[in-house]
């Protein structure tokens, strides 16, 4: 017979007792976390959790076994795309893909979130339910600042305030035209830079632009063929310094003038100047780009023309593009960029360490943090006038429920008989 060890009989006894708490303690955390994801089924930008098990053994010998137990650890599925659901905000934003936006505390914190719910608070700022701001970089002169990919330096809160009249200077345009290839020379001393009263142009545009109160204002641009073959010269002068007769000679010299030449396909040679710097009377210094200027047998032709800058006016409307461009239109019509948002990435984006609120924080398991711009490096784009529904599915978590409940139960048999086993023990030596 084998002898009866009391001792590695009680161990044996203990450790039933163990595995079965265990056991309970793994499915009360499953419960938890469908707790979570049944009370978050209508969160916007909610992740929902998954309770994943592993065994936990303790060495055995030949002759006893020892039970060990089982671990839990709980994963977010970060990276599984929510529906979208449409709404008539403007300020309610969406991601189609698997970027993140970047979000800050009132402390100043900066953390990614996909909850995009905003709303302009007291200051103009767009700010979530859980009272997180949405950063992005500021527009200066039709461009925004160069994206810190490793990082969030040169970010600012997004300010949509409606307030006041606004006012910019025009900074840059484009000018696209095609010159008459048939059009007569003009001579030397009557090309329209010489502002003599008997210079003329061969073709002729006025253009719009903005001082720095936003006044409006209107430059004459003039073009002339000249002797050189393929050769134009353009020159530029105020409108308002015209002759009585409203042409020349102006009341004072030329703002700019330069030489356009045209290869053999009647395209700007690679010698050619493609911008003109004008400075505008009382405004900045517009750069306008010519790139697109033809010399063709067809008649002089404005293809298009397009200025920034605007006069006074009210902001009506903000527009927030698929690309993060945060723009304001105004009242005369006119539109301008303000911000660009951006969206951050990780390389493994189910690692980040969620918190409250919906917001999620990088870990050495995420990696570190990459920052681009929307529409662009597989990170998305922006949805204006959506919300990304919650992740969890009702009936997936409420079978979790039941099978979890099933495993507690079956856990708690274990302890229970483990708990009878000691108490037989016990009671041998009486």
């Amino acid at each position: 017979m084998v002898p009866i060890d009391g001792e590695d009989m009680t161990l044996s006894v203990y450790g039933l007792m163990r595995t079965g708490a265990s056991g309970m303690t793994a499915q009360s955390d499953r419960l938890g976390t469908v707790a979570d994801n049944i009370a978050n089924a209508s969160t916007v930008g909610y992740k929902s959790a998954n309770t994943e098990f592993s065994s936990l053994l303790i060495d055995s010998t030949v002759s006893s076994y020892a039970s060990g137990g089982v671990e839990t650890s709980v994963r977010y599925g970060i990276s599984r795309q929510g529906t979208l659901s449409f709404t008539s905000s403007a300020y309610d934003l969406a991601i189609d893909g698997g970027g993140f936006m970047l979000v800050a505390d009132p402390a100043g914190t900066i953390s990614l979130a996909r909850a995009g719910a905003f709303v302009p608070d007291s200051e103009g700022q767009l700010v979530n339910s859980a009272g997180f701001t949405l950063l992005g970089y500021p527009v200066v002169d039709g461009a925004s600042d160069a994206v810190v990919a490793n990082g969030t330096a040169g970010l600012v809160p997004i300010d949509v305030k409606q307030a006041g009249l606004t006012a910019a200077a025009t900074t840059a345009g484009t000018l696209t035209t095609n010159l008459p290839s048939a059009a007569a020379v003009v001579a030397a001393a009557d090309l329209p830079s010489a502002n003599a009263a008997t210079a003329v142009s061969s073709a002729r545009s006025s253009v719009v632009v903005y001082g720095s109160l936003g006044e409006q204002k209107q430059i004459d641009v003039h073009f002339a063929k000249t002797a050189t073959p393929g050769e134009w010269e353009m020159s530029i002068f105020d409108a308002a310094d015209r002759s009585a007769t409203g042409g020349f000679p102006y009341g004072s010299a030329a703002l700019a003038t330069t030489t356009l030449a045209f290869d053999a396909a009647g395209q700007l040679a690679a010698s050619s100047p493609t911008t003109i710097a004008i400075p505008i009377p009382g405004g900045a210094t517009m750069t306008l780009d010519l790139s697109n200027t033809s010399q063709l047998a067809a008649d002089y032709t404005v293809l298009s023309v397009n200025t920034n800058g605007n006069g006074p006016s009210d902001v009506t409307s903000v527009r927030i593009d698929s690309d993060g461009t945060v723009s304001e239109t105004y009242a005369n019509g006119t539109s301008r960029a303000k911000y660009r948002i951006p969206l951050a990435s990780v390389i493994s984006p189910d690692r980040l360490v969620p918190k409250s609120g919906n917001i999620y924080e990088t870990s050495n398991g995420s990696g570190d943090l990459r920052v681009g711009l929307a529409t662009a490096g597989g990170l998305g784009k922006i949805t204006s006038g959506a919300l990304e529904n919650s992740t969890v599915d009702i009936a997936h978590e409420l079978t979790d429920m039941i099978e979890a409940q099933r495993n507690y139960t079956a856990n708690s048999k274990v302890f229970q008989t483990g708990a009878e086993l000691l108490e037989t023990l016990v009671n041998l030596k009486r």
